[in-house]
């Protein structure tokens, strides 16, 4: 079997030592690694399939040579050197925002839209987290039913704001636990220890937050479904004193009937999905399941009671930080390879 050679840029924050994590647990045909990060990540020693490696400064030069690079260091520095890797013949597969929207890009997640990867397309947007734990379950309903409306709820896990979101809300439970005045927010708008804030990102001028519009305008993109009559999507995204793994609310109505059980069928057959659905036995998902798991859990499968049109609730857990962000990178790559795009 060919082997790549493969790069991680942005390594030393929580996505990118979860991608060299899902890089060695998925055995990928790795011929040779490079940590790329900033100048303060510079010199700090990583370790890959027990072998040590040393972090080196990005530059735009540093895509040479290089079949596969994983980028999470955010859009800022995704723009300035995504491009080049690009242009030097590297696939990108980029964990920011940057790209996401971009009409020529592929927006991918590998159980919904592979086919839109490409030859000649090296720069590859991987979406956002809470996108792609819901569009994994919408895919086998929407292609036995047609979804028409989905209206999702989000409770997002404060590692969504990387290291810095862990960080407040451990400083912030540790001093509630000893008795202390619990320290200023910082990370988030609020005190997040013991509360929800119903606010990921800033507010645009419709009412709903950047985060919001994101899971609006990604799934229309990840389905291939654009047009004025499209999925149409609302959310409500919440953050959640949570450490790992988001959890959604989802609400569906569909052009053609469809009974929780046939959902539950469809659901229990559908790559990357685990079907967790016997209320009767208090078995549903919760993030105390799916942390560090590569599974998209679903369940609380019902039909809605409210209304006559063909509608279905559900609840959808996944592990952030791996399906949300580094795995789905990492099966991108495989993909990649799996259909000899490179």
């Amino acid at each position: 079997m060919r082997k790549f050679k493969v790069a991680v840029v942005g390594t030393t924050g929580a996505v990118g030592l979860e991608m060299i994590k899902m890089l060695e647990r998925r055995n990928f045909p790795t011929e040779s690694i490079k940590f790329l990060a900033s100048e303060r990540s510079i010199g700090k020693k990583l370790t890959y399939n027990g072998k040590e490696i040393t972090v080196e400064l990005l530059t735009k030069e540093s895509g040479k040579g290089i079949d596969i690079a994983l980028f999470s260091a955010g859009a800022t520095v995704s723009k300035e050197f995504a491009p080049s890797f690009a242009a030097d013949g590297c696939f990108v597969i980029d964990n920011s925002s940057a790209w996401r929207m971009e009409k020529d890009i592929p927006l991918i997640v590998s159980e919904v839209n592979p086919h839109d990867l490409k030859k000649d397309k090296k720069l590859i947007a991987n979406p956002n987290c809470s996108t792609i734990q819901m569009v994994v379950v919408l895919k086998p309903i929407h292609d036995f039913a047609k979804i028409k409306r989905v209206i999702v709820s989000t409770y997002q896990s404060v590692s969504g704001a990387g290291q810095k979101g862990i960080n407040e809300l451990t400083e912030q439970v540790k001093a509630w636990a000893k008795g202390e005045s619990i320290p200023t927010a910082n990370k988030f708008q609020y005190q997040i220890a013991f509360n929800l804030i119903p606010q990921i990102d800033v507010f645009t001028d419709n009412g709903y937050t950047k985060e919001e519009m994101k899971m609006t305008n990604e799934t229309k993109k990840i389905m291939g479904d654009t047009s004025d009559t499209s999925i149409e999507v609302s959310a409500t995204c919440v953050r959640v004193p949570v450490f790992r793994s988001h959890s959604e609310n989802v609400w569906i109505e569909t052009e053609k009937p469809i009974l929780p059980r046939q959902a539950k069928e469809l659901l229990s057959k559908a790559e990357g999905i685990q079907l967790m659905d016997e209320p009767e036995s208090k078995k549903y998902p919760m993030p105390l399941f799916a942390e560090n798991m590569q599974t998209t859990y679903v369940g609380r499968i019902r039909a809605d009671i409210s209304t006559k049109n063909n509608a279905l609730t559900f609840w959808v857990v996944s592990d952030n930080l791996l399906k949300g962000a580094a795995l789905n990178a990492v099966q991108i790559a495989e993909t990649l390879v799996k259909n000899e795009l490179i």
